[in-house]
């Protein structure tokens, strides 16, 4: 069965990066000709190497072993709303209560400022 490690995805990271192969191969714990052979479809990396190459360039590791995979960060950057909204969830009912009413008045107030400075 052929592997599905895309070889030419690893070669076109490494040139974006200005790193040789041996630049690479220190990174991911490997050597410079274990990386040409990776580049070149001769050996496929196994899983450990994957994700450590991905963690190295930060892509996803879908991005290296699926053909039409878009490239994507490997860490999704930090969302603060969405944290926020997780700890939401466990503040008590009075509480969501009074800071849905906050939410609220911030958003009627944005409103009407909108309606205010579109009528001037």
């Amino acid at each position: 069965m052929p592997s599905a490690f895309q070889p030419h995805r690893l070669r076109e990271l490494r040139t974006q990066a200005g790193w040789s192969q041996a630049d690479l191969a220190d990174k991911i714990d490997s050597d410079a000709r274990q990386v040409s052979r990776y580049e070149g479809g001769k050996v496929a990396p196994g899983l450990d190497t994957v994700v450590r190459i991905a963690e190295t360039f930060d892509v996803a590791v879908d991005y290296l072993v699926v053909p039409d995979a878009p490239r994507r960060p490997l860490h999704a950057p930090t969302n603060a709303l969405a944290d926020q909204l997780t700890a939401f969830a466990t503040l008590p009912p009075d509480d969501q209560a009074a800071l849905l009413k906050v939410l609220d008045a911030l958003v009627t107030k944005t409103k009407l400022r909108a309606l205010t400075t579109d009528a001037s």
